[in-house]
């Protein structure tokens, strides 16, 4: 038999690199996350009034496909979705339905409003702008999930075999995927240059305190001292800041 050269051995390794992201993939998640985001789309553009002056402007057009390839990339993500694993916190589920309303206030308000030029940031530099932080603010959230994987879910929950994270993005800060959605909608309601979008990313703010405490009360009660330890050693949303 001819010995593998250099390519062959290559070519093995380059298909045990894409079974890797192909082992992560789940149908259901990419089923509900595609569907979720064809409504949200849907929504924002009946908010706005109509198809075709709402894909006129770049930025707006640009946020939809950004939105889109975002969402393919986490179909492989090994996320564990909505999953209650082996316990979850009650407090979780209620905090949710908080930001189930306030996301769909966020995804009606601000493009009304740009539509209608009420309360409104003047020019387009505020556009791109905010294009720019959504893209950043959701590459940050996307690259917490995969580092989670089938740990990460949409309620605060232990799952099997869960283990605490401290390393990669989550070294110096405990909660980089909330880092990252509050970025990613201050970008979102920027688009729309929607002052009012800023106050409601207040009052997202303010929620994900809320969360956060019953999250770190959570981890603190299943993994004791290593988690406090873990805890004092970083931060809670961004490095020497907060």
């Amino acid at each position: 038999m001819r010995p593998e050269g250099p390519w062959a051995a290559l070519c093995r390794q380059d298909k045990f690199a894409l079974l890797i992201p192909m082992a992560r993939f789940d149908r259901r998640i990419a089923i509900i996350s595609t569907f979720a985001l064809i409504v949200q789309i849907a929504v924002i553009i009946l908010a706005w009034g109509d198809w075709n002056s709402f894909f006129a402007h770049p930025a707006r057009r640009e946020l939809v496909i950004a939105s889109v390839l975002l969402n393919v990339v986490a179909w492989f993500s090994g996320t564990s979705g909505l999953s209650s694993g082996k316990s979850s916190s009650p407090q979780s589920k209620r905090i949710l339905l908080w930001f189930m309303v306030l996301f769909l206030a966020m995804t009606i308000i601000p493009p009304y409003c740009d539509r209608h030029d009420l309360l409104t940031i003047d020019g387009d530099a505020t556009r791109y702008l905010g294009l720019a932080l959504f893209w950043i603010g959701s590459v940050i959230r996307l690259i917490a999930i995969f580092a989670l994987g089938r740990r990460f879910s949409g309620l605060v929950a232990i799952q099997s075999d869960h283990k605490l994270k401290t390393d990669g993005i989550y070294k110096q800060v405990r909660h980089p995927s909330y880092t990252g959605i509050l970025v990613a909608m201050i970008g979102f309601v920027l688009v729309f240059r929607s002052t009012i979008g800023l106050v409601l990313n207040i009052i997202l703010f303010l929620l994900l305190l809320s969360r956060m405490a019953d999250e770190e009360n959570f981890l603190e009660a299943e993994f004791g001292d290593e988690y406090r330890s873990y805890r004092e050693k970083t931060w809670r949303l961004l490095p020497f800041v907060y």
